[in-house]
């Protein structure tokens, strides 16, 4: 019984110890984050939602009611100014519309990618993600050495040679709605540029045909998965410490897995056609073999550093296009009269052939202008963030340093400041002989890491607006929702749903 008591009495006494470790340990935390204010408090910004939390709760409460936090971006910065600050527990975010800052930071190698961003990148719920790849590496010599592997994947010569995939795989798409325009079947467009891009991607970077306007596949729902996991990953330090969000972090895991060992099943093909003296296409998998150099005897890092680029090309290459590629149809269903100028180029550059050329490309100006126009108000990558390292002034106000910026495209795109009646659709600011924007139009971020895919995607939209504008009428069915999704990417929330009708051009010549 002594013993027993003896027992009782140390583990009352440990427990005490721990209750009194742990609230010394959140005072001193408590400090910390006053410690924090303290320094970056002469920033303007909202009042926060509480001391410790800071304007996280704002955040949550968007997300729940499904909104666009980056409508909340856009609102404080027209209040507080072009200089705005966020606080998140002890992390701090400045929101910067000043395309001074936004050409000094961007531009430079000197300012790494943001540190708490990019690590939530590296694993998503403690399931490897997007890891080190091109997207998320922070070391810039690392980075670099990538960039320079994979650069011949997006030369100008070798993307002309993939018109031929961009045609055929389009043309599947103009197939299926022949089918519905003869059925008169309500066509989601997001749903089928979304399995286009999807199969443009598979084929050119990886080798593989899925064509999935035809066949099911789980690449489209993992892919949203984890693309959902990853926002409330980001936004919400502690979601994956309630119960009730377990079963859909198990989801989550479950995607990124899935994407990791078809990403790795692909490789090994490839690595064995090789291995046997098999021609190969110098696509993007090939590339991101030559990124661990080591074809015949890689290391498990070597393995996981090319699935990394896998799962990053693979989320990259497909799912920015095909929201702009929906918002465009359903910005051009919206507007009629920009419909019709756009048809009519098309039917000027086109005609009615088939297969459009590279160069044909070059010469569809007002569609390149809706298409930029569209990622004007609509920018499906919104934004970009980097680390700032050493004390900085931006619109007269001294930035220590230690803190994180967040350049919005969204945000700046839609300011009046920048654009002129910054929400209405006008294709013709981007007219050639238009003034650039400066530094305040940027929807594949700027600098050296810049977007590497961004002409290989304009391309591939281009083409498959093209077609459709030469082939069909479309419009949008009423009583559609024409918000934005906030998903981490950008896409309508309403999937744009049309009626889709062949063109009649005996009626259009007669019209005119």
């Amino acid at each position: 019984m002594a013993l027993f008591n003896l027992l009782l009495s140390w583990i009352s006494h440990a427990l005490v110890f721990l209750l009194v470790l742990g609230f010394i340990a959140f005072l001193c935390y408590c400090l910390y984050i006053k410690h924090i204010h303290d320094k970056y408090d002469h920033i303007p910004g909202p009042p926060r939602n509480s001391f410790l939390l800071g304007h996280s709760p704002s955040f949550l409460k968007v997300m729940k009611e499904g909104g666009n936090v980056h409508d909340t971006f856009l609102g404080w910065v027209e209040i507080y100014g072009p200089v705005c600050r966020v606080n998140a527990l002890h992390y701090v975010l400045l929101l910067v519309a000043c395309p001074e800052a936004t050409k000094e930071v961007l531009m430079s190698p000197k300012y790494p990618k943001d540190k708490f961003l990019y690590k939530r990148l590296f694993y998503l719920f403690d399931e490897r993600f997007l890891g080190n790849g091109l997207v998320t590496a922070q070391d810039h010599e690392l980075w670099y050495k990538q960039r320079r592997i994979m650069d011949p994947a997006f030369s100008s010569l070798y993307l002309r040679g993939l018109m031929g995939t961009f045609n055929e795989r389009a043309e599947k798409l103009m197939t299926k709605l022949t089918e519905m325009a003869d059925d008169k079947t309500e066509a989601n467009m997001l749903h089928l540029v979304n399995c286009v891009t999807l199969d443009v991607i598979a084929k050119v970077a990886f080798g593989v045909d899925l064509d999935l306007l035809h066949n099911s596949s789980p690449f489209p729902e993992a892919i949203e998965t984890c693309l959902k996991g990853m926002v409330y990953y980001i936004r919400d330090s502690l979601f994956k410490y309630k119960p009730k969000n377990w079963p859909f972090i198990k989801d989550v895991r479950k995607a990124c897995r899935l994407l990791r060992t078809t990403g790795a099943k692909w490789i090994q093909e490839r690595k064995t056609a090789m291995k046997n003296g098999d021609e190969v296409p110098k696509d993007i998998l090939t590339q991101i073999m030559k990124t661990a150099g080591k074809e015949g005897n890689m290391s498990k890092e070597d393995e996981e550093f090319m699935l990394d680029n896998f799962v990053t090309f693979f989320i990259a290459g497909q799912e920015t296009t095909a929201n702009q590629l929906a918002f465009c149809i359903m910005e051009l269903g919206r507007h009629p009269d920009i419909l019709q100028k756009a048809k009519k180029e098309v039917d000027d550059v086109i005609g009615m052939k088939q297969d459009i050329s590279y160069d044909d490309l070059g010469k569809l100006v007002y569609l390149s202008q809706v298409l930029k126009e569209t990622l004007r108000i609509y920018p499906t990558a919104p934004g970009t963030s980097r680390d700032i390292p050493e004390d900085i002034v931006i619109d007269g106000i001294h930035i220590p340093a230690g803190i994180t910026i967040f350049f919005s495209s969204y945000v700046c795109g839609r300011m009046d400041r920048f654009f002129k009646d910054p929400l209405k659709f006008d294709p013709d600011r981007f007219h050639p002989d238009a003034p650039k924007p400066y530094y305040c139009y940027y929807p594949f971020a700027l600098g050296p890491r810049s977007c590497l895919g961004q002409n290989f995607a304009q391309m591939e939209a281009k083409v498959v607006m093209a077609k459709l504008l030469q082939r069909f009428d479309f419009s949008l069915l009423p009583g559609q929702s024409f918000e934005v999704l906030d998903c981490g990417t950008l896409r309508p929330k309403g999937g744009v749903v049309c009626s889709i009708k062949h063109r009649d051009y005996k009626q259009e010549v007669d019209q005119q």
